[in-house]
């Protein structure tokens, strides 16, 4: 009998519609965050939780803060642990192609000057948790948007792991507690939000928790320095 052989899948290539990137960009101009309930084809959500579940335990790394000589770990601020992306994957490779389609999208609407996007895939154990922070360096004001793809299936609200998003803090205002927006991890969903403006938090997670997590930077070279460097 005459067997057929296996093929690898056809690569994935999805389109990011003109009307999903002006309710995109009229969030962002009114609200600064917006949520994107299934923003991807099934088929590279698909993909991406394979991907993200073949990859070897001891290729993630505990996640730090800051940056460069600021860059520290600290298990009470922040107990995830991360894998940076590129495109070896397609299925990796066609996120990115989407989100530089969004990019080029909101410097067409916004005029953001957005120049790069980086992403890692975020992995939250059972109890794991990050504490209020902005995503944005002291200091550094390369990153402008923060975007986050939940890949965590079936999802339920015992499960735990919500973004919680707070009000923009205004200079002599007191911080509040109350969170402004509180974001379900459902597979598929997506929350993208300015970098600057507003403080979150991952909360406690109560079963394994998946996500890429991503930023639209700036260019800040100076003095000859490129960043983001190459």
């Amino acid at each position: 009998m005459k067997t057929t052989p296996n093929l690898a899948p056809p690569p994935v290539r999805p389109r990011l519609d003109e009307p999903v990137l002006e309710s995109i960009a009229n969030a962002l101009r009114a609200d600064g965050v917006c949520v994107l309930r299934a923003p991807l084809p099934p088929a590279l959500l698909a993909g991406l939780l394979r991907h993200f579940r073949s990859i070897d335990d001891r290729s993630f790394k505990r996640a730090g803060i800051g940056r460069e000589d600021e860059h520290q770990l600290n298990r009470s601020i922040r107990s995830d642990r991360i894998f940076w992306l590129d495109r070896d994957n397609q299925y990796v490779s066609a996120y990115l192609n989407w989100m530089e389609e969004l990019r080029l999208g909101l410097n067409r609407h916004l005029i953001l000057g957005l120049f790069d996007y980086e992403c890692h895939y975020a992995y939250y154990d059972r109890g794991a948790f990050y504490k209020k922070h902005l995503d944005a360096f002291q200091g550094d004001t390369n990153r402008v948007l923060s975007t986050v793809l939940y890949l965590t299936p079936n999802w339920q609200a015992r499960d735990g792991g919500e973004l919680a998003i707070y009000p923009s803090v205004v200079h002599g205002e007191k911080e509040t507690h109350t969170p402004l927006l509180t974001v379900e991890p459902r597979f598929g969903q997506m929350v993208i939000f300015l970098s600057e403006e507003f403080p979150h938090e991952v909360l406690p997670v109560q079963r394994p928790r998946y996500s890429v997590t991503g930023w639209f930077r700036v260019n800040s070279s100076l003095g000859g320095t490129v960043d983001p460097a190459s």
